[in-house]
């Protein structure tokens, strides 16, 4: 693994910082359509600070041993994140602020045995309490860009997008997909992904390899010049 703690817990903040700075809209900019099919940039905000209180959640596992699921249910998930989305601009973007905050605020009086307790994701997997920083820099690093007023995946810093498609490689490798080889043309990294048929190679930019990785729109290059395979829904 090539992230540490520390990478983890500094791609957390500047996320945060960054998606801050995106969500900056007045209501007709926020009524407009995210990045992701059926979901206004509202429902995408609602999501991220739904996010925070339910990783919340889990660092209220690691400090008390108390065992406390991220959300409730799938159903009761989905219900959240539509009714964040009908809120005020105004309140909506005071709940971002304010779940991340806490989120933050919770961290910082963890201790290190703490960090350690086993907690179970919503994807139910099983991790220490120290992937809920890996979890959240994630959330809010892609979802800036799903926003789509203007960020890419270029403007992510470099080692969270090589730690991304680790993770995300890591996750695709155990289900059904196309046999592939990334290459990050700009950094040297390589990634090989098991799967159907033969193996195709695919070049580009670090930021573009993200991008395919995660279903988002990009501009791989197949060495064939054909299309790039379309992968499976990541999570």
């Amino acid at each position: 693994m090539r992230r540490s703690f520390a990478d983890a817990r500094r791609w957390m903040r500047q996320g945060t910082l960054l998606l801050a700075k995106e969500a900056d809209l007045d209501g007709d900019a926020a009524a407009a359509p995210s990045a992701l099919p059926g979901w206004s940039r509202r429902h995408l905000l609602a999501h991220v600070a739904a996010n925070a209180d339910a990783l919340g959640n889990l660092v209220h596992w690691a400090a008390t041993g108390e065992p406390t699921p991220m959300y409730a249910s799938p159903t009761e998930r989905a219900a959240g994140i539509e009714r964040g989305s009908r809120l005020s601009v105004r309140d909506l973007t005071a709940w971002l602020d304010r779940s991340a905050s806490a989120l933050e605020e919770a961290m910082t009086r963890l201790g290190d045995q703490q960090w350690q307790t086993p907690v179970v994701t919503a994807q139910g997997r099983t991790v220490p309490a120290s992937e809920v920083p890996w979890l959240r820099a994630r959330e809010v690093c892609v979802h800036a860009v799903d926003l789509a007023t203007g960020l890419s995946f270029t403007d992510l810093p470099a080692g969270f997008l090589a730690a991304l498609c680790d993770d995300v490689v890591g996750k695709r490798g155990t289900g059904p997909g196309p046999s592939l080889v990334l290459a990050a043309s700009d950094t040297g990294d390589r990634w090989e992904l098991p799967g159907d048929g033969d193996a195709v190679t695919l070049i580009g930019a670090l930021s573009e390899v993200a991008a395919y990785l995660t279903g988002r729109t990009n501009y791989l290059a197949r060495l064939q010049g054909k299309q790039a395979p379309v992968l499976p829904p990541w999570l």
